[in-house]
């Protein structure tokens, strides 16, 4: 086996090496994968990619569901040299067709239940030149299978420098186009020897589940990277992930390791029928990003579930987690401490470091910070500054050294001239009985003053109380948990919450209303 810093050689070549070509690495609902026949679709993809004439750093997209599929072309394409871009299949049209075109994309897989997003777009990408369907209804384009199964002779995987471009992933970013972020191949092992060995503790014997998809760095993470760098296995769910759907697949598959974000587990905990293990006898540990986990949620799931959640941020920048509630220190409310490998700062618009329980940006160093973004200068300026990543996200650093999230630095606001996260409105409004969701945005009240405003989606329990009623109980509750100044002045009862693909609350829809 050649050595070079092409992921693919430490991720799926060694396991083959070592004997254990036999270990399975993926199963979806219909197929399973081990490594070795990963090791080989992966090897056959990379042909049939060069003789397409797609060769070295030209860029393909992954507009795929989570199946055994998509592990096969992001793998082969690295083989090859070509850089992979999994992309969001919740997007619309137009902005899928602005991150083809962006990236100068030269091919594209696009599951089958995704072709119809696509069909009105692919004639105005004249980059394009090769489309293949994962699926049997292709309407007239090339099959993977049959890509794959036609395949000229492999080769083995091209020899790749650790900080040569590996792969993209577009970061959605709340204003603004979606950002092409590069990352090297050394960054995926970076996140694995950090978070993965030293956080989640992954070993060879666990069956990994992420509801988050592998498109979300997230979701790459846990479902390929972690797994991966063990030779574990990892459980494809191509559907939603849906309370249904996941409890399902938590009760065929028995996994050990469970990642969910915030809006998930808050869903799951309205199940009546949720119990230990959610479902899995296997289960021993659960993880949550995205964004803040409300103290709340992690105590009820310990209480009902018997398994902790470790809730930590990363970033697509970033790759993956950088800091994170760690097994033997958790502490609910907090995003705990730095992952082993990363140092963090809390510093003001200046730069300057702020003192503990004083709120600033939280900057980030660590091994598997992406390069930049794609023809984003003045952009990749101010998130890359040297070996410092700027997530725009607002922290305060506690006494005891864990990190507490205040939100989006956009999304700060001062009410009567102090400084109000809207997360912490939210935490104290969904720590009540009565709310299974709440998000918080500022409004301006009728003298142009800032004020909390709240949208909240009532749990079953309570949908016989009168509103009023339960809108003046609300109010009391958030005054008494955190302060008179800080409770909501309007709350919109809603059935559901806007989100993003990922779980994510979009409040700028919500300040839109």
């Amino acid at each position: 086996m050649h050595n070079s810093g092409n992921a693919i050689d430490w991720f799926v070549a060694r396991h083959v090496h070592e004997g254990h070509g036999d270990w399975l690495a993926f199963a979806d609902p219909d197929r399973t994968l081990t490594y070795a026949a990963l090791a080989d679709a992966a090897a056959r993809f990379a042909a049939s990619l060069a003789r397409a004439g797609i060769g070295r750093e030209r860029r393909i997209g992954l507009l795929m569901q989570d199946t055994i599929d998509l592990p096969i072309c992001f793998w082969g394409a690295l083989h090859a040299g070509v850089i992979p871009i999994p992309i969001n299949t919740l997007l619309p049209a137009d902005q899928l067709a602005y991150i083809l075109a962006d990236s100068r994309a030269a091919g594209l897989v696009v599951s089958q239940a995704l072709l119809p997003a696509v069909a009105g777009i692919l004639a105005g990408l004249p980059d394009l030149g090769l489309v293949l369907v994962a699926g049997d209804q292709t309407n007239g384009h090339p099959a993977l299978a049959d890509f794959l199964n036609r395949a000229p002779a492999a080769s083995p995987p091209v020899a790749a420098s650790p900080d040569e471009v590996a792969f993209w992933l577009y970061s959605s970013g709340s204003t603004g186009a979606a950002k092409g972020t590069k990352h090297v191949h050394a960054s995926l092992r970076a996140t694995a020897d950090t978070y993965g060995a030293q956080v989640l503790q992954i070993t060879a014997d666990d069956v990994m589940y992420s509801a988050a998809k592998l498109f979300f760095a997230y979701g790459l993470g846990n479902s390929m990277t972690f797994p991966m760098s063990v030779g574990a296995s990892a459980i494809l769910l191509p559907d939603r992930p849906t309370p249904d759907a996941v409890l399902a697949l938590m009760h065929r598959f028995q996994p050990t390791l469970f990642a969910g974000v915030p809006t998930l587990y808050a869903s799951l905990l309205g199940r009546p029928d949720l119990g230990p293990g959610a479902g899995s006898t296997r289960l021993r540990r659960c993880i949550s990003a995205g964004e803040a986990l409300p103290e709340h949620i992690g105590l009820r799931w310990r209480e009902r579930v018997g398994v902790d959640i470790l809730d930590g941020i990363g970033s697509t920048e970033m790759l993956h987690i950088f800091l994170s509630n760690r097994p033997d220190a958790i502490h609910y409310g907090t995003t705990g401490v730095a992952v082993p490998g990363y140092d963090l700062r809390i510093v003001d618009e200046f730069g300057a470091e702020v003192a503990d329980g004083d709120s600033g940006e939280l900057i980030v160093a660590g091994p598997s910070a992406a390069e930049g973004y794609w023809n984003q200068r003045a952009k990749s300026q101010r998130t890359f500054a040297g070996r410092w990543t700027y997530t725009g996200d607002t922290y305060t650093r506690e006494a005891d050294g864990t990190y507490r999230c205040g939100g989006r630095a956009d999304d700060m606001m001062k009410v009567g001239g102090i400084w109000v996260s809207p997360f912490e409105v939210e935490a104290a409004l969904a720590s009540h009985d009565s709310v299974l969701e709440a998000a918080v945005v500022g409004h301006a009240d009728a003298d142009g003053l800032i004020k909390p405003r709240a949208f909240v989606v009532v749990a079953e329990d309570f949908l016989h109380l009168a509103p009023d009623d339960l809108l003046a109980l609300l109010k009391a509750h958030v005054k008494t948990r955190i302060g008179p100044w800080k409770y909501p002045r309007w709350i919109e009862l809603v059935e559901s919450l806007p989100k993003t693909a990922t779980g994510k609350i979009q409040r700028f829809k919500l300040r839109a209303g």
